[in-house]
């Protein structure tokens, strides 16, 4: 993946799991709609954090969710 080309990696909380499992999922489609929820509410913001040097080679990002809004805080690994 492209984190793990910069040794980077997600940690992704069972509630932030939870949340994409809700938001990703559609009665008429099913999961189809996931792909789109992980793209729009992880993986563009981490970009955005990552281009704004938030996030760097060898980070562990924790992914969790608080009041329905994925959040991202920066750890050292």
């Amino acid at each position: 993946s492209r984190l793990e080309k910069m040794e980077m990696k997600l940690d992704v909380s069972p509630q932030a799991l939870a949340e994409l499992a809700k938001v990703g999922f559609d009665p008429v489609f099913g999961a189809r709609p996931l792909k789109r929820a992980i793209q729009q509410r992880i993986e563009n913001p981490v970009a955005t954090l990552i281009l704004k040097g938030k996030f760097g080679p060898k980070d562990v990002i924790p992914v969790d969710v608080e009041d329905g809004e994925f959040v991202f805080e920066r750890t050292m690994h």
